[in-house]
């Protein structure tokens, strides 16, 4: 293994393992209480099937059976505000308890103000508030970050949120990708924990240069929305998908493969592995490569498809309300996305 070198400060640590991304720890911060949602239209791979998506390819080619559209009145903070709320009814504290939101998203209600200041005004409290854009590496992005204000004293409460809603974005004529893609947010509280508790190693990455490999190219300041961009769907979201799976998969065998060798673990100490819920066969050749367990990893993009960065929420609420997650449990948490961008994580619960 390559020599590691490492600095302390208030429970950090940072070395490099490889040439990808720095590996980092952070301890003492704990998750308080967890929640999630998703909207109650379920669209079925049959009822596709008019735009010319063929049911058994979707199986086939991503695990994805069914996934959740929301209405159109409902915007992503309306979406964040519900997993909000009841990630705050399981942690037992009051709205009022918290001092500070991140909110993950790519898609928020409008470019400003951000999402996390409207769920602010939502939730009736007054806290520093705030976006962070990491596509489907949202959640664990904005995880990190707010551990950062909760390990360093300065947030004694973080609201941490993780919400997309990729039926505005994803292209209904583009048959490859718009059955991919679902809407959902999820939620968790983070506090301060024993030095014990925490992130005991993780990294965040990317690599910008593969960004046109998955993006939307128009709508931000190099390229305004017209009549003719919007005809020929530069406001939808465009994706080289043999491309970013390549990537995918290289990247998850790299950065988890890392972050067990920087915490000093194997895959057989893992409790639980919380991959984003992508396609099926993603998470299938990061098991091979990692040799975990099947029955350690948690799967639920039969039900809900890729919602970014409400994916690893997503999931992560449906393990612990399923009693899977206990204390002392090392969970394994990783997002990978547009950006290119990734975020993985072992948590001791």
């Amino acid at each position: 293994m390559p020599s590691v070198s490492s600095t302390a400060a208030r429970g950090q640590s940072v070395s490099q393992l490889s040439n990808r991304s720095p590996l980092r720890q952070l301890l003492g911060v704990q998750v308080l209480g967890v929640g999630s949602f998703v909207p109650d239209n379920i669209v079925k791979n049959e009822d596709l099937s008019s735009l010319g998506c063929d049911p058994d390819w979707i199986i086939q080619r991503t695990g994805i059976r069914e996934r959740r559209h929301a209405p159109p009145e409902m915007a992503t903070s309306h979406m964040a505000l519900a997993a909000a709320k009841a990630a705050i009814e399981n942690a037992g504290i009051q709205p009022s308890d918290i001092d500070l939101i991140v909110v993950g998203t790519f898609t928020p209600d409008m470019p400003t103000p951000s999402t996390a200041c409207i769920l602010q005004d939502q939730l009736g409290i007054r806290c520093a508030a705030m976006d962070v854009s990491a596509a489907c590496a949202g959640f664990m992005y904005a995880m990190i970050t707010a551990s950062q204000f909760v390990r360093c004293g300065t947030s004694r409460r973080a609201l941490v949120v993780g919400a997309d809603l990729l039926s505005r974005i994803a292209n209904p004529n583009d048959k490859k990708t718009y059955p991919l893609f679902g809407d959902g947010a999820g939620a968790v509280i983070l506090g301060s924990g024993s030095e014990e508790q925490g992130f005991l190693s993780y990294t965040l990455g990317s690599e910008g240069e593969g960004g046109e490999l998955l993006c939307v190219p128009g709508g931000g300041s190099a390229e305004r929305l017209d009549d003719e961009s919007l005809a020929a769907g530069r406001g939808f979201l465009h994706m080289d998908g043999r491309s970013v799976f390549k990537w995918a998969v290289r990247v998850i065998a790299d950065s988890i493969s890392d972050v067990l060798t920087h915490a000093g673990v194997t895959a057989d100490d893992v409790s639980l592995v919380l991959l984003h819920q992508a396609n099926v066969r993603i998470i299938d050749a990061a098991c091979e490569n990692l040799g975990f367990d099947r029955e350690k990893v948690v799967i639920n993009l039969d039900r809900y498809g890729n919602t970014s960065a409400g994916s690893v929420p997503l999931v992560l609420d449906e393990a612990y309300q399923a009693g899977k997650i206990r204390r002392g449990d090392l969970v394994l948490l990783s997002g990978f996305g547009a950006g290119l961008s990734w975020g993985t994580a072992l948590v001791r619960w």
